[in-house]
């Protein structure tokens, strides 16, 4: 019996809280809040609008509970809670279940250590720095401060009975103090100095050893000066070495990258306005959800449930607003006694971070998408969704780009089990065809690469690929069917009706018919056909640019006599382009090295022709 939502939905009150959704045998689907509870489930059952992913969704649903609360920061608190006890299948969820690393100050009264810690304790009192990202980033910055100060990283039973001093003052990394040479008021002020290091006050440190260089220089201890100018070196290239050490402060920062089905959240942590390394996410998304969306479903979840809870920047950049970035920010607050901001527009240092977090999820992306496993996952996923008997071990794709029917191009793109392969890419140039014709440069390129094949140049595909609806992939047809080319499954990727990713159609011919393939939007056989649709139709559009640009400069300047190589080069690099080179006058033109006023007549006249 399928659910009654109207019924439901009448008696539903407008109060914040949370809502969970159940299938038929009981099973939790999805876990939500709300600041209007009516509101928010209304949404979901509106006769339009609804994204495919979101309908699937609730075309499962049986039963909805709801649980009223007092606020809306308790709808969130009580939702983290549920997410992650329940694990619903539709929401994000952070798959983080390690602990972040700290450096420990102890608290032994003359000579404190520094240590690796992979968790706070909270029975010791010491002094916690971080959490980092990574181990490595921990052994980093102490084998720094090994460097400088010369603090201690052995734990109270070596320390206490050592009799003479270790290897690690033998190579300069400790200043013995298990033995005495060196005096614990000189000790502590080499921690303070390391303390300072930690919370990213290079410049203050710096200071204070400036002036104690210059105070043992002019006391004519010039042994003990040199060996503080070397710890001034040292760290004024550590500093050199953190790109954003100019600016301060404690920040998380967030890049965001969607690609073929998958996401990726970078996040960089910065500490005391050192970088302290970052980490990537890539949460499976079932739902289809904006950046806004995601990020309002996985900070939750980052900063109260996961490994970092409790560990709370002053604050978040982000590339876009997450959803209920107020209310997130609030919950914060009363749960933790912490004010966070969350900020989408900034610029500065913060512009140039937020760059580099987006810079590293993209990067990332890319190379999760290309990782073996991944791909044979996903091919996997295609064989099965073909029905096909074997692994399909080359797939390619075809792709048109042309700006108005100008120099039109076709690229072909090849993915194999392994991924991309980029040394079979081509970009066919296509003559002889009316602008505009799409079908007349899919059937060109397409006899173009097969008639090679069928004379036994190159490698065979098991699955060719049409960026098309009908129309292309008959074309396709038509053209294997000419050459008579078997045994390659040609597959037409039609947009849907949203013209969006992750509503594709599939168009199989089968024996004169055309099968049509709808698989579901978390398919991994439909984030590979993405994948490859994209990387054709990004081949293609750069492969038409580079002809397009070239054609346009050289019908501009290259047929102009007297103009060399050296003279356009000299135009171009003045007027920093071809469109600032037509505006000029004649006289402008003159100014540039190796032009004369003959000459740049010559240019002027030509450029203006038309």
């Amino acid at each position: 019996m399928p659910f009654d939502s109207k019924t439901f939905l009448k008696q539903l009150t407008l109060r914040p809280g949370v809502y969970r959704m159940y299938n038929a045998v009981g099973d939790i689907l999805y876990v939500g809040k709300a600041r209007n509870l009516k509101n928010r489930v209304s949404s979901y059952f509106r006769s339009t609008g609804l994204p495919i992913k979101t309908q699937a969704l609730v075309a499962k649903i049986y039963n909805i509970d709801i649980t009223i609360t007092d606020s809306e920061t308790e709808a969130l608190l009580l939702e983290q809670n549920l997410i992650k006890e329940l694990k619903p299948p539709y929401n994000i969820l952070l798959r983080d279940d390690k602990s972040y690393p700290y450096i420990y100050l102890s608290r032994h009264k003359d000579y404190p250590s520094l240590t690796f810690k992979r968790s706070r304790v909270k029975k010791e009192m010491g002094r916690y720095f971080g959490p980092y990202p990574s181990s490595g980033a921990v052994r980093e910055s102490l084998n720094i401060l090994q460097k400088i100060f010369k603090i201690r990283q052995c734990d109270e039973s070596f320390f206490s009975n050592r009799t003479r001093p270790c290897l690690q003052h033998q190579i300069k990394r400790c200043s013995a103090p298990c033995v005495n040479l060196i005096s614990p008021e000189d000790y502590q002020a080499d921690m303070q100095k390391a303390a300072l290091f930690l919370e990213g006050k290079n410049p203050q440190v710096i200071r204070q050893l400036i002036e104690e260089m210059e105070n043992a220089s002019g006391s004519l201890d010039f042994e003990k000066a040199a060996e503080i100018r070397d710890q001034i070196d040292f760290l004024r290239h550590v500093q050199e070495q953190q790109s954003i050490e100019s600016s301060s402060g404690d920040v998380d920062v967030v890049g965001v990258a969607i690609k073929a089905g998958a996401v990726c959240l970078s996040f960089m942590f910065i500490r005391g306005g050192r970088i302290l390394g970052h980490k990537n996410y890539f949460p499976k998304i079932t739902l289809e959800q904006g950046v806004g969306e995601i990020l309002g479903s996985f900070l939750p979840q980052f900063y109260f449930s996961g490994a970092r809870a409790g560990d709370h920047p002053r604050e978040i950049v982000v590339p876009s607003m997450p959803d209920d970035a107020d209310l997130l920010q609030g919950a914060i607050k009363q749960s933790f006694n912490v004010n966070v901001k969350i900020s989408d527009n900034v610029r500065l240092d913060r512009a140039k971070w937020r760059q580099l977090a987006q810079s590293n999820a993209d990067m990332s992306i890319a190379s999760y998408l290309s990782k073996k496993e991944n791909v044979y996952q996903r091919v996997e996923s295609l064989r099965s969704a073909l029905d096909m008997s074997e692994l399909p071990k080359r797939i390619e794709c075809f792709d048109i780009s042309h700006t108005a029917g100008e120099k039109t191009v076709a690229s072909c793109v090849v993915f194999t089990d392994q991924g991309p392969l980029k040394a079979d890419y081509r970009i066919y140039n296509i003559e002889g065809v009316t602008g505009g014709d799409d079908y007349g440069a899919m059937r060109q390129v397409l006899t173009r690469r097969y008639k090679k094949l069928k004379a036994g140049e190159g490698k065979w595909p098991d699955i060719v690929l049409i960026d098309g609806g009908k129309g292309q992939l008959g074309i396709a047809i038509e053209v294997f069917e000419s050459l008579q080319l078997t045994g390659v499954q040609l597959v037409g990727v039609a947009k849907g009706s949203t013209r969006k990713a992750g509503f594709e159609t599939l168009i199989v011919p089968n024996q004169g018919r055309h099968n049509m393939l709808n698989l579901a939007p978390d398919s991994l056989a439909l984030h590979l056909i993405q994948h490859v649709r994209d990387e054709a139709h990004r081949f293609a559009i750069t492969g038409h640019r580079q002809r397009r640009d070239k054609v346009r400069k050289t019908s501009t300047l290259e047929n102009i006599e007297g103009i060399g190589p050296k003279r356009r080069r000299e135009l171009l690099k003045y007027f920093g382009g071809l469109q600032e080179v037509k505006k000029a006058s004649s006289d402008e033109i003159a100014k540039v090295p190796g032009i004369s006023k003959h000459i740049a007549g010559i240019i002027y006249d030509h450029l203006h022709s038309d």
